[in-house]
């Protein structure tokens, strides 16, 4: 979708608001729950407006107590997973009082309208907010950020549900589902998950789930599916019943985005673990029925200043091959905390000092060493799991986004990583064999020219040659609806794009290829074809050999598409 802003404009707004970053749009845009029959209806939280301390400021706009709650559920909605709960500031620049009111309502009115080149979203222009919304928040973000409530061990229970007891369950796998090339299928607007069989593209079954879930993943055994929506809902699905389906369920705060479980020898599916945004903690969980055993904040000091940080929520959790440990990134503070769970009565928490602000990432080929994107200090933390340290803080390009990144063998510089980036059109590889390749070893050996920034995900398999890059963030439509794909053999060489927008043939709307998932064999590649909610959406397949158009899967349950998590590659960790 293009995008025209008047250029002097855009001037003033680049002052205004800095390197706001496109993540804007990925972590919010979409997140609204309509009250539409079998659609996801979130219910009166401090996410929705509803049960929030008003507390209007002095020398901002008036707004009336009904006019307060709605532009609370649209910063929720679409501004708090950049900005902040409490608009702190994080990936998206501080919008507390104090800045706001100094630019006065006609500015910041202008920069919610036409965005930023630097990748504030478009809200007018685009059609996501009216004319009327966006006065309404140009007003609310000059008054103090309300105060969400806290979501401690007596919220928890209370939502916790255990649906099919462990005792109830299949003993074996009761369908003939081929598990291990199983999709699971983000479905955002409708608060669902689609499975989808690897083999024949076909919908198994849709399930609902809490809003917008941000992941999926598997049970160490490769049994149990745990998926977690942005309103922090956990799901825990066992794909052995004769229709996949629920069987435990809990709301572990406000707003979250990750969950995964045990996988060190030993404790296979014992414990899962969720973080959340609001509350900034963590919470583990028994591993069979999603009963909250051990709750803890985040809150503290940041790596840089020292200072106190009231809202450091918590990013990426993986668990450790090494160790019985999770490894946890802290967003705001820049800490990565790795948590032995070997007695949860008394747990042994490892604090590393990293950067900010923590994002997502993953494992090296050897699933030794965690890659990390420090995405506004334009970093990549390398985390050695079997001695517990930081090896090393790589400078890369701006804003790192790598989803869990890609693993490949480069022929000059042995086993490397590389991650795409939000801000510029680069990829950044970082070598990752100290003992046979010493001396690229945690450097950025190679930088890439892709399409452009904008990029959420890039992918490659064992099995392929191809590296995928997503950019559905670009504000080119002819960017944001393809891919660009290097040959490994020729990593050097120019990169191919392929259309995938245009192979899906859906009719109009943004049409955003989004997040390349392989499927178990590596033979294939699977697309998102992300449309706006009343439009027609669609997962293109494309043969990773030959690079031409394989499926095009398109059914009217698929409502908005985004992730997909193939049962296999998540359950070993093989990107």
């Amino acid at each position: 979708m293009q995008r025209t802003t008047h250029p002097l404009l855009i001037s003033a707004l680049t002052v205004a608001i800095g390197t706001a970053s496109a993540l804007a749009l990925a972590e919010s845009e979409a997140e609204r729950a309509h009250a539409n029959p079998g659609q996801y209806e979130s219910g009166p939280t401090a996410m929705t407006g509803e049960g929030v301390n008003i507390v209007k400021s002095p020398g901002a706009p008036d707004l009336t107590e009904e006019e307060f709650h709605k532009a609370t559920r649209i910063y929720f909605e679409r501004c708090a997973g950049c900005h902040g709960v409490l608009r702190k500031g994080a990936t998206g620049k501080p919008l507390t009082p104090d800045i706001t009111q100094a630019k006065g309502s006609a500015y910041l009115e202008a920069m919610i309208s036409y965005g930023s080149p630097a990748g504030m979203p478009s809200w007018k222009t685009s059609g996501e907010l009216s004319e009327e919304e966006v006065k309404l928040m140009a007003s609310f973000i000059q008054h103090e950020p309300p105060q969400p409530p806290e979501w401690g061990m007596g919220e928890m229970k209370n939502t916790w549900k255990v649906l099919v007891k462990p005792e109830d369950r299949p003993k074996k796998q009761l369908n003939d589902l081929n598990l291990k090339n199983l999709f699971s299928v983000t479905l955002r607007d409708a608060g669902q998950i689609a499975l989808i069989d690897g083999d024949s593209k076909e919908i198994v079954t849709v399930i609902k789930t809490g809003y917008a879930v941000h992941i999926s993943r598997m049970s160490s055994s490769g049994r149990y599916l745990f998926v977690i929506g942005r309103d922090a809902k956990v799901n825990m699905i066992d794909l052995w019943m004769k229709e996949p389906a629920t069987v435990a369920e809990i709301k572990v705060g406000l707003e979250a985005r990750s969950v995964e479980t045990s996988k060190y020898k030993g404790f296979e599916d014992t414990y899962a673990i969720a973080g959340s945004y609001w509350p900034p903690q963590y919470v583990i969980m028994n591993g069979e029925t999603l009963e909250p055993l051990r709750i803890v904040s985040t809150r503290g000091m940041t790596v840089d200043t020292q200072e106190y940080h009231p809202e450091p929520r918590v990013a990426a959790i993986v668990a450790s091959h090494e160790k019985p440990e999770f490894i946890i990134n802290v967003k705001e503070t820049g800490k990565i905390l790795l948590v032995n769970y070997e007695d949860i009565d008394s747990l042994k928490v490892t604090t590393i000092d990293a950067a900010r602000f923590l994002h997502d990432g993953g494992w090296d080929s050897t699933h030794r060493y965690f890659l990390t994107a420090a995405n506004k200090s334009n970093k990549v933390a390398v985390i050695d799991s079997k001695e517990g340290e930081l090896e090393a803080l790589v400078d890369v390009g701006a804003i790192p986004h790598p989803g869990r990144g890609a693993n490949f063998i480069d022929k000059q510089f042995g086993p490397v990583w590389a991650t795409s980036h939000l801000g510029d059109g680069s990829i950044a590889v970082i070598g990752t064999d100290p003992d046979k390749h010493p001396d690229s070893a945690w450097k950025m050996v190679r930088t890439l020219d892709a399409q452009g920034g904008g990029s959420l995900f890039i992918k490659t398999h064992p099995e392929s040659h191809h590296l995928y890059v997503d950019t559905p963030l670009n504000p080119d439509a002819g960017i944001s609806q393809s891919v660009a794909v290097f040959d490994l053999n020729n990593i050097e060489g120019k990169f191919k794009v392929l259309p995938i927008a245009e192979w899906s043939g859906l009719g109009e709307g943004p049409k955003r290829v989004v997040q390349p998932e392989f499927n178990q064999s590596g033979d294939e590649v699977w697309f998102s074809v992300w449309n706006g909610k009343e439009q027609e959406s669609a997962i293109v397949v494309v043969d990773d050999k030959t690079l031409a158009l394989k499926n095009v899967i398109k059914d009217a349950r698929l409502v908005t598409p985004t992730g997909k998590f193939n049962v296999f590659n998540t359950q070993h960790d093989i990107y």
